[in-house]
């Protein structure tokens, strides 16, 4: 092979990678802005410090609940988990919490290192985006009037960051943190209960028959709520039910009226808007209040009802899901890298609505909403980037480790990586080299020298080297898979090696859009308005 090309894949994230530093040169991850880093000696090293499931792939799944999730893949499974919908979010805490059941049992699981942290990663952006949207709406209520001061602020316990530990602890503090969220939730869903059978009272002031039947519907009211709010119910899409529909046998008599619009409005959500609450009230009353004279307006009166709840049960449903969307959003835009690597961009034209919907209930605008997407993906496109180049120096680490020979990185300008190889026995005139551009990988055979007639042993020579050159990418492809990448190599020219120097001076660059010798590196980098993720990822639904 004497070129090629492949546009990584970003499949499953390996756990332990953790953002580039600038270490010394010795180092895997040292890819500085010019020079280059020696990655042969290194790669003994970055083993230790990297899960055997990162180095060597999937590894016994069990043993999974020690390894320790590295800040760029707790960073990277944020982002997804910021993507998706609730039904995936939820299914993963399912299936996390299964997980940890099958652990304790000492029972044997299928899922790979892998999964296991992407299934407890999700579960750990949901609980955590319960968690501030819960206090959140704790806030809101404490400082509004005519509630007596709002429910009190629940204890919970802090949001639970998995990046630097392991898979067990992170899925026993997960455990902790959602039975404590469900305890909240539940007093919360009660108070909120109270106060709405407060106004139900209303549609029939003075009866203590009526306020009997809402009384007794309250703990329904509880139950039927918070089940809706399990991760199972939310995985199954199975909310609290639709009110009942008035019949005509359902309104046969006043009682009958009576108990049907107790049942109706007992499926308020008791998050509904007091407004459209209100109208709900006033429908059931007219209702009660017509129901031995003309049944047929009385069923009509609660089938307005119905409407009135049935839209105000929407509305809540909507109003609880942005506001844990908004948490989970801002937790991924307002994460910071390690002190000793090079910052993230910070969204203040995103994280500032987000606040606001939070702090006060005020909706996003579909401009602000466009812009908080926009800043997801840049976010994520830039750590996906990162990964990809700390994943596939990882891969040369491996592959000089395994068959010898110095291998080198360095970040030339307008390259995002260049890596350099020289297997055993072919220095010091050939080399491999790779340079990531753009997102695109490019991969050539070199030669040490510059253009120029070769003799007929020189090309032989090119020829035998191209040709294990294709065993040996082959070797980096496996690699990269096991590291979380998918390099599907496309190649260009199978003869005839190219010519360059090895190292920083007098390097030869493949051209980022023909994939010839000689080309322009990309100038400057582009607005931040037309900034899109140059990585594709696989397996998940987005939202």
């Amino acid at each position: 092979m004497s070129s090629g090309v492949a546009l990584p894949t970003l499949d499953l994230v390996a756990p332990s990678v953790a953002f580039p530093q600038p270490l010394p040169a010795a180092d895997v991850y040292a890819v500085p802005h010019t020079g280059a880093a020696q990655l042969g000696d290194a790669a003994s090293e970055a083993s230790t410090q990297m899960s055997e499931a990162v180095a060597h792939g999937l590894r016994e799944a069990g043993e999974a609940a020690v390894e320790v999730l590295g800040a760029l893949s707790g960073a990277l499974l944020a982002g997804r988990a910021a993507m998706l919908t609730t039904r995936v979010l939820a299914s993963a805490a399912v299936r996390a919490a299964e997980e940890q059941r099958c652990l304790e049992r000492q029972e044997e699981l299928s899922a790979a290192a892998a999964e296991q942290w992407q299934a407890a990663a999700y579960a750990v952006a949901r609980a955590n985006a319960r968690r501030t949207a819960l206090l959140a709406r704790c806030a809101r209520d404490a400082g509004a009037p005519g509630d007596g001061g709002g429910p009190s602020r629940p204890d919970l316990p802090p949001p639970l960051d998995p990046v630097g530990r392991p898979l067990g602890e992170v899925r026993a503090e997960l455990a902790r943190l959602e039975e404590a969220l469900r305890r909240a939730e539940e007093r919360r869903t009660a108070w909120e209960v109270a106060r709405l059978t407060a106004v139900l009272d209303g549609a029939a002031e003075g009866d203590d028959t009526w306020r009997r039947l809402v009384a007794d519907r309250r703990e329904a009211m509880v139950r039927r709520h918070t089940a809706s709010r399990t991760a199972e119910a939310e995985r199954d899409e199975a909310g609290p039910g639709e009110p009942p529909r008035p019949t005509a046998d359902a309104t046969a008599g006043p009682e009958a009226v009576r108990a049907l619009g107790a049942d109706i409005l007992a499926a308020l959500d008791p998050a509904a808007a007091s407004a459209t609450v209100e109208l709900a009230v006033g429908a059931v009353g007219r209702a009660v209040g017509r129901a031995a004279l003309d049944p047929a307006r009385a069923r009509r009166h609660l089938v307005e009802a119905r409407k009135f709840v049935q839209d105000a049960n929407r509305k809540a449903r909507r109003r609880r899901a942005d506001e844990e969307w908004a948490a989970a959003q801002l937790d991924f835009l307002t994460r910071r890298a390690p002190e000793d690597t090079e910052a993230l961009d910070e969204a203040p034209d995103a994280v500032g609505p987000l606040r606001r919907l939070l702090a006060e209930g005020v909706p996003l605008s579909p401009g602000e909403r466009r812009t908080v997407e926009l800043r997801v993906s840049e976010r994520m496109a830039h750590l996906e980037a990162l990964y990809v180049q700390a994943q596939c120096a990882h891969a040369l680490s491996e592959l000089a480790e395994r068959f010898g020979g110095p291998a080198d990185a360095s970040r030339p300008e307008g390259q995002d990586l260049r890596l350099d190889w020289t297997p055993d026995g072919w220095g010091p005139d050939h080399w491999l080299r790779a340079t990531l551009v753009g997102g695109t990988l490019r991969f050539a055979t070199m030669y040490r020298g510059g253009p120029g007639e070769r003799g007929p042993r020189e090309r032989a020579l090119d020829d035998a080297r191209c040709a294990e050159a294709q065993e040996r990418l082959a070797e980096f492809t496996a690699v990269a898979r096991e590291l979380g990448l998918t390099v599907d190599l496309r190649i260009e020219q199978t003869e005839g090696a190219r010519p360059g120097l090895p190292g920083e001076h007098g390097a030869v660059v493949l051209d980022p859009v023909r994939g010839t010798f000689g080309g322009q590196p990309p100038q400057g980098k582009p607005d931040r308005e037309q900034s899109v993720p140059r990585y594709r990822t696989v397996g998940d639904e987005r939202r």
